[in-house]
Formats: structure tokens, C-alpha cells, sequence
């Protein structure tokens, strides 16, 4: 009988927090600037420059600890990990060891069985992110981008308590949209704003003890960390099976190639000589501080979707999709508030904005079209000013320039004709041009109809009611 196995996880999860200016000096933390044009003696680590906390940072940090049911710790400190890379211009990395500001939390993730449970958090701390190496094969050299250097992350550190990669996907899921909700950091997977990395060992179902653990680097995206888990599972059991240990290392996966390979030694890791920092004062955090975070901290998902199928008639399943991104649930409740009906908006966000979000991989939180444009657009079908094939192509140029709808149906000369004799003269000519399709029609094929109704749009180039068109071509054909 073969041997049944477990797989067991924990995660350290780094988000890049939605701060202007970096964690100890105020250079811009834009992304995508050119390299090295967003430095300052502190972020790069010359000799006699003095760091100073930036206050968001901390504040971010206590909003994520209160969202994930940690203890705020009210006496934290700064140490320095010592280590020599050369994307970290001082040597040595600011961070938290000793006394991070949050501890002993945990978020309620759904299990594969459709039951809860909670993933615990050991710890959540502050640091700084280090630089980029840049590999440019031409010219077989490594080139380094000290923008990225300084700028503020905190680590979220689990506990052990994950047992598949659907869990751990729940668990991100969960992170990230709490984090997004909080509006401390965009948690974008491909853009570097948030990264995992994945601690996993197996061990026989039963067992006591924890296996001997890996951990793997170089996921960014929820569908890398799921195949990284898979495969790095895999080989653990395969090397058990034959009777071969585990070795404690990190290991860097390669998507393209679904496998991974040894990066270093755990048992050889260095010794980072840990010790508090000489230039950064201990944070302080007072029980006013923590009522002022508290008091703004927003409804989240759980509570806006409760709130949803209270006072809005739309679909559970709308509810779920829109909620399931903060800029979407704006979107949508901001349209509302303009006088649009809920199901009106829910429609054109679950229909059209989704469709060319994935058809452009645009993001939602970058979309560009304002809730007043689209509340315009949605009147303008409601009253019948413009039809639905116009609307659809309206909201085609809003999407990628949030024109003014109203402005650009004049502009171009897009509103319904709504002159009743021009409209008949038009669909009498249709039919006298196409008396096949009418003694199709007259004798019981239905699908007639829509032929003739597409010719009547054509000749008036898109310009009519389809409603319209279709009650009057029937009562024409009747005679």
C-alpha cells in the first residue's frame, strides 16, 4: 500500500506599500521612472547620511496588523541585517527583528472542502526594499537600478498552517484584497508590489513532526505559486520515495520551464549579525495613535458584500465579481450614487468593462473612464438618445480616452434618428429590395425578420432604434 502524504506551507509575503516618498529619505517611489533618477545619499548608502521613519509607513503597517487580528506591539525597533549584495548599497538591509510591529495574528481563509479555517500570522514588520540587478547578456554584465532601493515594504510572515496550493491562493487572495481595501499598496503580482515566496515540506499523513522544508523564490503571479507548489511537492516525494533526503535550501523556480533549481545552501546561510540600528529611534505607538488608524479603517469586502444584496438588486454572482477589486467597487458605487440604476451599472462593469479589461490586460486600478462618464452613457441608452450597438462603441473610445460621452455622440453625429417618416421610407425600401427574405418571413421563418432588420440599420448607418425598427418593419409586412 503506498504511502500517503501531506504537504505543509508557510509563506513570507512582501508588499510594497502605496507611499510617495521611500521609507527613510523622501525620494519618489514612481514605478517605471528611467534608472537611477530616483536616489538620494540615504537610499544609496553614503557614508554619514542619517535615515528618518517616514509616518505612512508606519501607519500602513498598523492598519494591515489591525485588519489581520494582530497584536500591535507599542515599543518596536529598527535593527540592520548585515549582508553584502550588490543591489544593497549599504551593506546592510534596515528591517525588524527583535521587535516587529505586529504579532500573532491570523486572517479565516475557505478551505477545498468549502469549510473555514484560520491562517495564523507570526508576525507582520517594516523594511526597506533593496536595489535591481539588471543581467544584460550582449554585453555580459550586470548593470544595478537604485530606484527601488529604499523603497517600503512590509513582510507578512505565516505560520506553517496551509496544506495545498488552493489554500495558499485563498490566503493571498485574502491578503490582497484586505491590503487593496486599506489602500495600502496595489498588490500587483507582475509589477513586483507584492511577492511570495513559498516555504513547503512533506510529511506522512499522521506524522508529528514537520519534514525538512524548501523554500521557493521568483513567483509572480498566483498561477507561478500554484505550479511552484505542485512541482516542488512532487519532487519532495519523489526524493522520499527513493529513499533520499530533502536538502534545506532555497530553491528558484522557473515558470517557463515549470521546475526549479538550487539557489543556496540554507545550512550554509550566513549569519546576517542582526543588531539594533544606531541611527533610528524606537516607534513608539500610543493607544490614541492606534483609535486614530482604527477609526479609519474602511469596509472591507465581507462587509461591502452584505451591504451589496441589502441595498442594491443586483446578482450574487455581480456582487462577488465586483467587490473581488477595490477600484471596480468604486466604480460601480460611485456611478450608483450619480443616479444610475445598480443593475444598469452592474451590467456594463460585468459586460463590457470586464471584456476589453481582458482583451487590453488592463488592470482595474487602471482604469481611466470616471464614474460620471459612464453615468452619462448609461443615460444616453436609457433615453433611447443613442441604441446599444452605439453605446457599445461610445464606451469602446471612453475605455481608452474617457471621453465625454454626450460630447462625442454630437461630435459625431451618433444619436438615434428618431424621425418616424424617414424611418418608414427606409424600411419600405428594404423590403421592396429584398422580397425573398419578406415571403420568407410571411411564411412562418421568423429568423426572417433579423435580416431584414440589420439591412434597415445599415442603410441608416446604425442610427436607429432596433426596437423601433423591428415593432415597424412587422406592422409594414403585416399589411
Amino acid at each position: 500500500m503506498s504511502k500517503q502524504y501531506e504537504t505543509v506551507i508557510g509563506l513570507e509575503v512582501h508588499v510594497e506599500l502605496s507611499t510617495k516618498t521611500k521609507i527613510f529619505c523622501g525620494c519618489s517611489t514612481a514605478f517605471g521612472a528611467a534608472p537611477n533618477t530616483q536616489t538620494c545619499p540615504v537610499c544609496t548608502g553614503m557614508p554619514g547620511s542619517l535615515p528618518v521613519l517616514n509616518k505612512q509607513v508606519l501607519e500602513y503597517a498598523i492598519a494591515v496588523g489591525l485588519a489581520t487580528n494582530c497584536d500591535i506591539t507599542r515599543y518596536a525597533k529598527f535593527d540592520r541585517k548585515n549582508y553584502f549584495y550588490p543591489d544593497n548599497p549599504q551593506n546592510y538591509q534596515i528591517s525588524q527583528l527583535y521587535l516587529p510591529i505586529c504579532r500573532n495574528g491570523g486572517v479565516e481563509i475557505e478551505t477545498e472542502q468549502g469549510g473555514k479555517k484560520i491562517v495564523g500570522i507570526h508576525e507582520i514588520h517594516m523594511e526597506e526594499d533593496a536595489g535591481k540587478l539588471i543581467h544584460d547578456e550582449w554585453e555580459e554584465c550586470s548593470l544595478v537600478d537604485y530606484n527601488r532601493s529604499g523603497v517600503p515594504l512590509i513582510e507578512i510572515v505565516s505560520e506553517p498552517d496551509m496544506r495545498s496550493a488552493v489554500e495558499v491562493i485563498a490566503y493571498l487572495e485574502k491578503l490582497r484584497l484586505l491590503i487593496q481595501y486599506l489602500g495600502a499598496s496595489d498588490c500587483k503580482l507582475q509589477e513586483g508590489s507584492m511577492r511570495a515566496d513559498v516555504n513547503l515540506s512533506v510529511r506522512e499523513v499522521g506524522a508529528e513532526h514537520f519534514g525538512t522544508r524548501t523554500e521557493m523564490k521568483n513567483l509572480n503571479s498566483f498561477k507561478a505559486i500554484t505550479r511552484a507548489i505542485e512541482g516542488e511537492t512532487a519532487r519532495q516525494i519523489d526524493l522520499i520515495e527513493a529513499g533520499e533526503s530533502v536538502v534545506q535550501e532555497t530553491r528558484r523556480w522557473d515558470d517557463a520551464k515549470c521546475e526549479s533549481y538550487a539557489m543556496r545552501s540554507k545550512e550554509d546561510a550566513q549569519d546576517y549579525r542582526y543588531f539594533p540600528d544606531p541611527d533610528l529611534t524606537p516607534v513608539s505607538v500610543n493607544e490614541k495613535m492606534l483609535e486614530e488608524i482604527r477609526a479609519r479603517q474602511p469596509e472591507f469586502r465581507t462587509e461591502k458584500m452584505a451591504r451589496y444584496r441589502e441595498e442594491f438588486d443586483i446578482p450574487d454572482y455581480d456582487i462577488e465579481i465586483i467587490t473581488g477589486e477595490k477600484p471596480l467597487a468604486d466604480l460601480f458605487e460611485a456611478t450608483v450614487a450619480l443616479g444610475a440604476q445598480p443593475k444598469k451599472v452592474s451590467n456594463w462593469i460585468m459586460g463590457e468593462t470586464l471584456r476589453l479589461m481582458k482583451e487590453r490586460e488592463v488592470d482595474a486600478s487602471d482604469l481611466c473612464f470616471s464614474p460620471e462618464n459612464m453615468a452619462k452613457l448609461i443615460a444616453l441608452a436609457d433615453t433611447k438618445k443613442i441604441n446599444s450597438s452605439v453605446a457599445k462603441e461610445v464606451f469602446e473610445v471612453m475605455f481608452v480616452e474617457n471621453v465625454d460621452p454626450e460630447q462625442y455622440v454630437e461630435e459625431k453625429g451618433l444619436k438615434t434618428v428618431n424621425d418616424e417618416g424617414a424611418l418608414k421610407k427606409t424600411i419600405e425600401e428594404v423590403i421592396a429590395a429584398n422580397p425573398r427574405s419578406v415571403e420568407d418571413y410571411r411564411s412562418g421563418k421568423e429568423k426572417a425578420i433579423g435580416f431584414l432588420v440589420g439591412q434597415t440599420m445599415k442603410a441608416m448607418k446604425g442610427k436607429a432604434d432596433p426596437g423601433a425598427v423591428n415593432e415597424m418593419l412587422r406592422e409594414l409586412l403585416q399589411n
